[in-house]
């Protein structure tokens, strides 16, 4: 099992998404996937960032909503920055 550490940029994203009740159905979703096993299912597009964001992982939960976190070493996800791809990138 892993531990999730939610960054303060995450908090404040989050923010502008809880009014959507689909967007965080889904990313509930994929929290618990990500907390429970450490990795996500292909279908959600899992892959490494370049750039501003290099060495942290991207997937996205769905059409335009992505997500990206860490993996530190012992067990421990560090969630960075959910949003669409206007807004993070």
């Amino acid at each position: 099992m892993n531990e999730l550490q939610y960054t303060t940029q995450f908090k404040k994203d989050l923010k502008r998404i809880k009014n959507n009740p689909k967007r965080i159905a889904d990313l509930k979703k994929v929290l618990k996937i990500l907390e429970k096993t450490g990795a996500l299912p292909k279908e959600y597009l899992p892959h490494k960032l370049e750039g501003d964001f290099k060495g942290c992982m991207e997937c996205h939960i769905n059409n335009d909503l992505l997500l990206i976190w860490l993996d530190n070493k012992n067990n421990v996800i560090k969630l960075i920055r959910i949003g669409t791809h206007s807004e993070l990138f």
